[in-house]
């Protein structure tokens, strides 16, 4: 197969598994949706929802998350990863967008990923997810996935990035990226297959049978 091939596969492949895309995480407005993937960093979906209604009960909008203390918020959100730095973060990135944002989520890269603990995969996810604008975030996993199926030989996730989107439509990658995260999670995961076990990378590779090298993020 060639690249476009195998991209073509791979997203025809993709939507008969996962017709339907629910977003992972569990949130009832932009806010939450941005604390919410700012938590998730190094921290597994499963335990940002069981973390979040406490801290949502407590403050689920910029305004009233500013002036709750930052020792409250970690003793809430300890068992994610990072909790300290979270912590603060969440603190602080409350501050700007009620101070500078009346209390809104921006809706554009450059005033989300200046929002301490927001980087450029955390921002895509909430001007897809938030806000319907095309987007493509790309994780360690998603990187790996993409060089496994041959779509990237990227070094970094903004190189995988920036190949997948060149490889699928616009109007495909809020839901694709979705799709990918939920396929590696069931089938393609990082230690259940190397490149050689899981229905994609077969079909990608039939004839491959060595574990496929992949570029670390």
């Amino acid at each position: 197969m060639r690249k476009k091939e195998r991209a073509l596969f791979v997203i025809n492949r993709l939507e008969e598994l996962y017709p339907e895309t629910p977003i992972p995480l569990n949130h009832s407005n932009k806010f939450e949706l941005l604390i919410a993937v700012l938590l998730s960093a190094q921290c597994t979906d499963e335990r940002v929802n069981e973390v979040t209604p406490n801290l949502f009960l407590l403050a689920n909008n910029a305004e009233k998350m500013k002036d709750i203390p930052v020792e409250e918020i970690y003793k809430i959100i300890r068992p994610c990863g990072l909790a300290p730095q979270k912590s603060a973060n969440i603190s602080k990135l409350s501050k700007i967008l009620y101070d500078e944002f009346n209390g809104n989520v921006p809706e554009n890269f450059e005033d989300l990923e200046r929002l301490p603990g927001v980087g450029h995969k955390t921002a895509s996810v909430v001007m897809s997810q938030g806000f319907g604008h095309p987007a493509f975030p790309v994780d360690t996993h998603i990187h790996r996935l993409a060089q496994r199926w041959g779509l990237t030989k990227g070094k970094n996730v903004i190189q995988t990035e920036n190949d997948l989107k060149g490889l699928f439509p616009s109007k495909k990658w809020n839901k694709l990226h979705l799709q990918i995260i939920f396929y590696g999670r069931s089938q393609c995961t990082a230690r259940g297959c190397d490149g050689t076990v899981c229905e994609i990378c077969k079909t990608c590779y039939p004839k491959r049978n060595k574990p496929c090298k992949t570029n670390k993020a």
